[in-house]
């Protein structure tokens, strides 16, 4: 019988192998109920409730007005990471995950991309809940925000590798395809983010969103 087990098992681990896109879903589902996990066990007052909703809301608005727009999905914004990103510098990783949750499904519904169920998994829970990690850097905003923005290139990488491939030009590698299509708004989009965060008085904002709170 344990011997069954394992041969079953061992076929199960040799089937999802030869199907990335399985391999994929699987990892992706695991990140996914990791995280929704994580986000169980903050104690959400209502004023942060109402702050997330705030953040959401303004990530809305400002992911509106795009400098430009790629085809397959992704654009250049003003700084519209940016309200997920200071929720995650001001309560920690784990409500960044949950602010970058509740965009993701605003954002699937407004703006919809969707090719491959697994692709809309990488593309939109992960992606904007990966910006949820500035949280774990409150001491440097700067670098929190860069690795934040990095993780949330691979999500959209992978998809573009695994999900895009037949829209890389004729002779060019999917891997530097992807590289190139995710970086290029990406890598504008930080800059974006990183220059606002040089202007904005987070010191000052996180002392009145700590007043009062309850």
């Amino acid at each position: 019988m344990e011997l069954l087990k394992n041969f079953s098992l061992s076929n199960s681990i040799a089937e999802i192998s030869k199907n990335p896109t399985s391999l994929f879903a699987l990892i992706g589902v695991l990140i996914l109920v990791i995280l929704l996990l994580k986000i169980k066990k903050v104690k959400f007052s209502t004023k942060m409730i109402a702050q997330i909703g705030i953040a959401v809301a303004l990530t809305t608005v400002l992911s509106l007005f795009k400098i430009y727009k790629l085809p397959q999905g992704g654009s250049v914004t003003i700084g519209s990471m940016l309200p997920i990103i200071i929720m995650a510098l001001f309560y920690g990783p784990e409500v960044g995950f949950l602010t970058g949750f509740l965009y993701s499904i605003i954002s699937l519904i407004i703006d919809p991309q969707m090719y491959y169920p697994v692709q809309v998994l990488f593309d939109y829970p992960l992606a904007f809940m990966a910006l949820g990690l500035a949280g774990y850097f409150k001491n440097n905003k700067y670098l929190g925000t860069v690795i934040a923005v990095f993780v949330r290139f691979i999500f959209h990488y992978i998809s573009g590798v695994v999900f895009f491939a037949e829209y890389a030009p004729a002779g060019q590698s999917v891997y530097i395809y992807s590289l190139l299509y995710n970086g290029s708004f990406l890598g504008v989009d930080a800059i974006i983010c990183l220059a606002i965060l040089t202007v904005l008085p987070l010191k000052q904002l996180y002392t009145i969103t700590r007043q009062s709170h309850y």
